[in-house]
């Protein structure tokens, strides 16, 4: 009796604690700058353990084959655990909020490194798949992240609040493929293989980032927005107030889901072969990280000007802004030198930034088709989508590379990433 009494007294506090939010638009205001400050830190975890199997996944499969036509598959198996992620994180957050969903996400993340750096110790290709499918998981979170700094952001406020928490990932993803070899040499001195030194980083990084949302993102802002929709609805229904709730854009979420889900497929692609075009021309993993980290720096820090952009100009015209870049960014890369790191570093910084512009368009395009009772669920479907895409686009990567030339693969992604304009000609229908 003793138990259900306090047990009673516990959720009573929350309750009260979750209306206190209600009534007051100041502390809504609070809660949605605090929630973009937890889950920026949590950015900075996550993006570092995003790059470590970004850097080096190709190379250790490499090495382990002693062939480079499978390079691409742990990309893949990456994207693939990466979609089954989205998916899961998406269900537990509709269920039982943001906090919930992420924090599972990172740690299954963090289990996933944890195995691969066993898979590297023992040699084994078996662990190491299964593995890689599970460490797909932080990369899923990483970007299901995105979406909580819009539970109580404003129309006008989302693409802005989804550049906010991406451009933090910037700091942990620039510097875990600089921190290569340091990892490597501290990997060799427990005894470990250099090529798992990074996933060392990224299993502590990965449960660090699940620890601090678990601990600090209370109350949940998915879980105030939805109590606050429900209640503006409900008045509504009365004549009390306007309806503010609405229908489900179903044009507006494929043409999202459509723009997110190219971009990811040409970056994946030609990112995921370039270390190994790059060793080919005489660069070393020193060199290799150098270029991974300008690009995955364009890949998140310019997030609070193309934010600001896309909530200004619209989301379609960035959306044709994002193919334009893809295209500059594959063609750049098809014609550079392959020993010219200046040319390398444009030509990937453009292929992030152009996958930047893309990934916010086409989120912001989703938060603003989707209604809050069934926001999280469809975000997840969708992040399904654009992790099988990225799967598709690195599986197929090494297989292009080795029966063909990198040359190939990157003019065949830039012009892939043309067919944005007419998905976006086709959206003109679609509110900006």
């Amino acid at each position: 009796m003793m138990l259900q009494k306090d047990s009673g007294k516990v959720l009573d506090a929350q309750s009260a604690r979750v209306q206190s939010y209600i009534n007051s638009s100041e502390k809504q205001k609070s809660l949605y700058k605090r929630t973009l400050f937890i889950v920026s830190i949590s950015q900075i975890l996550g993006g570092a353990g995003l790059a470590a199997g970004v850097t080096v996944g190709a190379l250790l499969a490499q090495q382990m084959l002693g062939t480079e036509a499978y390079a691409g598959l742990p990309s893949a198996l990456l994207t693939f655990g990466s979609a089954g992620a989205a998916l899961l994180v998406g269900r537990l957050s509709q269920a039982y909020g943001r906090r919930t969903g992420l924090t599972a996400g990172f740690m299954l993340g963090g289990l996933g490194a944890i195995g691969v750096i066993f898979a590297a110790i023992l040699n084994s290709v078996f662990l190491l798949f299964p593995s890689l499918l599970i460490y797909g998981a932080g990369s899923a979170t990483n970007l299901q992240a995105r979406y909580a700094g819009t539970d109580l952001a404003s129309k006008k406020q989302r693409a802005t609040a989804i550049s906010i928490t991406m451009v933090f990932t910037t700091f942990g993803a620039v510097a875990g493929p600089n921190l290569v070899n340091v990892m490597g040499d501290f990997a060799l001195s427990i005894g470990v293989p250099s090529l798992a030194g990074p996933f060392i980083l990224g299993a502590a990084a990965y449960i660090l980032a699940g620890t601090v949302l678990f601990i600090m993102l209370r109350p949940d802002p998915l879980v105030i927005a939805r109590t606050i929709q429900a209640i503006n609805q409900e008045s509504s229904n009365k004549g009390l107030l306007p309806t503010t709730e609405h229908t489900e854009n179903k044009r507006g979420i494929i043409v999202g889901a459509t723009i997110m889900v190219l971009t990811q497929m040409v970056m994946v692609a030609i990112m995921t072969m370039t270390p190994v075009h790059m060793m080919h021309h005489g660069h070393d993993l020193g060199a290799v990280g150098l270029v991974i980290g300008f690009h995955i720096g364009a890949m998140y820090l310019p997030s609070l000007v193309t934010g600001a952009l896309i909530d200004k100009l619209g989301r379609t015209v960035m959306a044709i802004a994002s193919g334009i870049t893809l295209l500059l960014a594959g063609l750049l890369a098809a014609f550079a030198p392959g020993d010219s790191m200046v040319l390398m570093v444009i030509a990937l910084s453009l292929l992030g930034l152009g996958w930047n512009i893309g990934l916010i368009s086409g989120t912001a395009l989703i938060v603003d088709s989707t209604k809050t009772s069934t926001r999280a669920k469809t975000q997840g479907s969708v992040d399904v989508l654009v992790a099988l895409s990225g799967a598709a686009g690195g599986a197929v990567s090494g297989m292009i590379v080795a029966s063909s030339s990198y040359l190939t693969l990157s003019i065949a992604g830039g012009i892939l990433s043309l067919l944005l304009i007419p998905v976006v000609i086709w959206s003109r229908g679609v509110r900006k």
